[in-house]
This record gives C-alpha cells, sequence and structure tokens, in this order.
C-alpha cells in the first residue's frame, strides 16, 4: 500500500458495515482504502446518525452507486465523522500525519459549472465517479463509501481541522451545524439584527437556532411539538419557543413579529404542512430555507409567495465550506453542539444506534457511533 508512514500501524483491512438488500446492513472485513491524488486516509474517530442515512438504507436515494441503487454492492454508508489522518496520498502536503479533522460530504468533480462556481452540493456530475463514467464526484456515504467503518478516504477539500480542545463527539457534529450555516449563507447570510423562525427541532434545527443566535439574529423563534427538544433549543438560543401541539406557529410568529412576520424561516421538518407555515408566516420580501427532504410531493401556497415577494432556497448538505464557517463558532464557544448528543455506540452495535435514531428511543437526537469501539 502506498502510503505515507503514518502514526499508527496501518492494517491491511479494516471492518466496515456494508449495505445489501434494503435495510439489510452486514459487518465485514474490507480491503484498507488507498488514498490517490489529493486525498488523505482517515481513521475514523466517531461518526454521527443521520436521518439520511436511515433512508438510504431503507430506500436507496439519494445514495447513487455505479449509476444505479446503493444495494449489494459493498457499499458502506454513513457520512458525518470525523478522526486522524493516518495516511497521505501522492504530493499531499496540506495536512501531516496525526491531524484531526472532520469531514464534509461532498467534494463535487471539480469541472462542472456548478462546481466552478462553489455549488459542488449540486455538482452536475452527482454519482459519476464508477469506471466508463468517472468524472471525479465524491460524496462520501451516498457514491462512495462513508464513515460506517474504521477508515475512509476523503478529498483534502473536505477536511477542516479540529481544535485539540474539542471532542471526538462534537467535531462529529459539524456536519450537522455545517448545513445549517450553507443554509444561512444561500439566503443573504445578513442575519444579525434579523427576525429567524425555525420550524423542526431535529438536530439540524436545534443547531439552525445555535447558528443564528451566533451569528446576531435579534429574534430566533423555535417551533416543534417536543418539549425536551424545545427546552434544548432554548439552552442554544432561542428566544422563543412554540409548542405547535397548542399554539398555531403561524399566529404566535405573527404576534412575536408585531404582524410582520419573520424575516428568514428554516424549515428542517420538510412537511406539507410546515412548508406552508413557512410561507404564511415569513413577512414580505423575506426568506424561506428548505433545509429538510419531504418524503412525497407536497401542495404549497405558492400565490402567496409569489405576491408577497417571498424567496424559497433548497440546500443540500453542507456548501460552499460552511463546515469551515462553523467550526469557527464551535471553537470559539459560541454554542454547545454536545447539547443534541445523546447516545454512543461502538461499531458493532451500528444497528442500534441506528433503531434508537429512528426509533427516538429514550429521547434520542443525536446518536454518535465510535468505529474504533470494538
Amino acid at each position: 500500500m502506498s502510503v505515507a508512514l503514518s502514526v499508527v500501524a496501518i492494517p491491511p483491512t479494516m471492518r466496515a458495515w456494508v449495505l445489501n438488500d434494503p435495510g439489510d446492513l452486514e459487518l465485514v472485513e474490507k480491503p484498507m482504502p488507498e488514498p490517490g491524488s489529493a486525498e488523505v486516509l482517515i481513521r475514523i474517530d466517531a461518526v454521527a446518525v443521520c436521518a439520511t442515512d436511515l433512508e438510504v438504507i431503507k430506500d436507496g436515494p439519494p445514495a447513487r452507486i455505479n449509476g444505479g441503487l446503493p444495494f449489494n454492492q459493498g457499499f458502506t454508508p454513513g457520512h458525518e465523522y470525523m478522526g486522524t489522518i493516518v495516511g497521505l496520498g501522492p504530493d499531499v502536503d496540506e495536512y501531516r500525519l496525526g491531524e484531526r479533522v472532520s469531514v464534509e460530504i461532498h467534494a463535487g468533480c471539480g469541472r462542472c459549472k456548478r462546481c466552478r462556481e462553489g455549488m459542488y452540493t449540486a455538482c452536475l456530475n452527482y454519482g459519476a465517479n464508477y469506471e466508463g463514467n468517472d468524472k471525479g464526484h465524491r460524496a462520501n456515504g451516498f457514491t462512495t463509501d462513508g464513515g460506517f467503518a474504521q477508515y475512509a478516504v476523503n478529498h483534502i477539500n473536505t477536511l477542516v481541522r479540529v481544535p485539540e480542545s474539542m471532542t471526538d463527539a462534537e467535531a462529529a457534529l459539524v456536519v450537522t451545524a455545517g448545513t445549517t450555516m450553507y443554509g444561512l449563507t444561500e439566503l443573504g447570510g445578513l442575519v444579525a439584527g434579523e427576525s429567524v423562525v425555525v420550524l423542526g427541532p431535529g438536530p439540524i434545527g436545534l443547531l439552525g437556532v445555535a447558528i443564528a443566535k451566533s451569528l446576531g439574529a435579534a429574534c430566533v423563534i423555535l417551533s416543534g411539538t417536543r418539549a425536551d427538544r424545545l427546552k434544548i433549543g432554548s439552552e442554544l438560543g432561542a428566544d422563543h419557543t412554540i409548542d405547535a401541539t397548542r399554539t398555531d406557529p403561524v399566529e404566535a410568529v405573527l404576534s412575536l413579529t408585531g404582524g410582520l412576520g419573520a424575516d428568514y424561516v428554516l424549515d428542517c421538518a420538510g412537511t406539507e404542512q410546515s412548508v406552508n407555515q413557512a410561507i404564511k408566516m415569513t413577512n414580505r420580501g423575506g426568506k424561506i430555507c428548505l433545509a429538510a427532504f419531504p418524503h412525497e410531493m407536497v401542495s404549497i401556497d405558492l400565490a402567496h409567495a409569489v405576491r408577497n415577494n417571498i424567496y424559497l432556497y433548497g440546500i443540500r448538505g453542507e456548501g460552499r465550506s460552511a463546515t469551515h464557517r462553523a467550526m469557527a463558532l464551535m471553537s470559539a464557544g459560541r454554542f454547545d453542539a454536545t447539547l443534541i448528543h445523546t447516545h454512543t455506540f461502538g461499531l458493532s452495535d451500528l444497528p442500534e444506534a441506528l433503531r434508537h435514531a429512528r426509533e427516538r428511543i429514550d429521547g434520542a437526537i443525536k446518536v454518535i457511533v465510535r468505529p474504533q469501539d470494538n
């Protein structure tokens, strides 16, 4: 294996989960991946379970392997991870062995129109990275092997250094924070002094509260149906919380904003109801970020959005180097992302970790897996 000397011994194989039939994961021994040009080998120290991982394992999309669904191709899912660099590809001098890094998911192809604009999460060559159609696209855990394994290869453009003061578990949450940061970037990024509503207190929504407040939002409102999560939202900086089981969120937001509505709304729920609530609670000329994947077609009051000059932005992942900006805030202690970390498992217990995340067992919010713990 043509990898530079490392700070730890690199075995010829590693333990990794692979996706067989839908919903069927198997723990196997896989050959150790080898970093190529502009790539590093990472020993994965912590990987967070994302709701999208659950969708990939069950249904396939948005994962795409060899031009098709990811099943029965030896594919390893998992995309929100951090670790230690233990191998360097040819001519890599941007990073050193032993450095701790968190990762972005997407590297993109670097050659299409969107990648050249910095929109690599919207790469026009998504999934084109296999023999006969290799444009160089990379999205770990979606179109290439991901983090439910002991090691992974990442492009250097996807890395962000982790400070010594930060725990592995917190560093694994940088992708989640980066997704919200990307959404606010696409909305214009001028959050200071503005009002922001977050719909849905899941991991992205809760860190959305923290990011918005850290960027100087004058008023941050969180709406959801779970009292325990609303409480965490308050701890992360929400000025007001709305229990949507008792109060109509639209009426509550209009009341809190003097009847004008919010400047920005982050929809982190992804339902027909939440999208329409976002439209109705956004002020004229305001902006909405659609940060969640609806599971089915939704009908929305588009006429209201058009009449009121409301802008709607869809995002995918953590583009425009948003993880770097999220890491800067987290490193400075602007908020405590670990408030959403509720459970930890070893690699062998991944099925149980997934069950906790899927069924929200014991109030699970963000579940962390430690691949080096066997």
